[in-house]
């Protein structure tokens, strides 16, 4: 489960986000902060893993929030969550060590894809198998040698897809419902993902028998 801190000085909006956090499996929020001072009060308090970051805050800019928190070496993560659209206001997020960016206003699938996407880079730094040049890439945006499908059909989301491949290409084989306990989403959601997958060729599938029953489909990455 990741922790996350919510701040936005209007009570309306953070209240939102707080309830999108909480809607989304396997993140919970464990703060909600109004002012620079109070978030950066709750990050060394709380220690959360995650903080989803307002700019426009009444005492300090939350770029200097996150500025702050680098200085101190706090690698918290950091989704800037803003209406500010300039470039040098993106680029200052991006140079300062924030990990995302969602701009408002914003609805709650792209605010999980967010999330989805901090979760899959937060997985891979824990893995104790070593950094190959795959996992490099995954985590540095690029596709390395690890074919992707250009589209998705619809109600299928990029960020939840790569998700689902890259915790096949860890763990090698898995059924659509070892696969959704990993992801910390549903197994009809996996599902989908994993059928898309095989259709395009990604993925190979093994039908396991065991006792009375259908028969368990295992996934697992396609040879390449």
């Amino acid at each position: 489960m990741y922790e996350v801190l919510v701040v936005d000085d209007d009570f309306m909006v953070a209240e939102i986000h707080r309830r999108f956090v909480d809607k989304t499996p396997g993140f919970t929020t464990v703060g909600v902060a109004r002012t620079a001072a109070e978030a950066l009060e709750s990050v060394r308090t709380a220690h959360p893993d995650l903080v989803l970051l307002d700019v426009y805050l009444p005492d300090m800019s939350g770029l200097d929030v996150l500025q702050r928190l680098r200085a101190e070496g706090n690698a918290v993560g950091v989704i800037m969550i803003t209406a500010a659209r300039e470039i040098d206001t993106v680029s200052r997020a991006l140079h300062g060590g924030a990990s995302d960016y969602l701009v408002k206003p914003f609805d709650f699938t792209q605010l999980q894809e967010k999330l989805e996407n901090f979760r899959r880079r937060a997985r891979a730094l824990e893995s104790q198998s070593g950094a190959d040049q795959s996992l490099i890439d995954s985590l540095f945006g690029g596709k390395g040698k690890n074919p992707e499908p250009s589209r998705l059909p619809k109600g299928l989301s990029a960020e939840t897809g790569r998700l689902v491949l890259d915790i096949l290409r860890s763990k090698g084989e898995l059924s659509s419902t070892e696969c959704a306990e990993l992801a910390g989403l549903s197994r009809v959601s996996v599902r989908r993902y994993l059928e898309h997958y095989l259709s395009e060729g990604l993925l190979e599938v093994r039908l396991e028998y065991g006792g009375a029953g259908r028969p368990v489909r295992r996934y697992r990455p396609a040879p390449r």
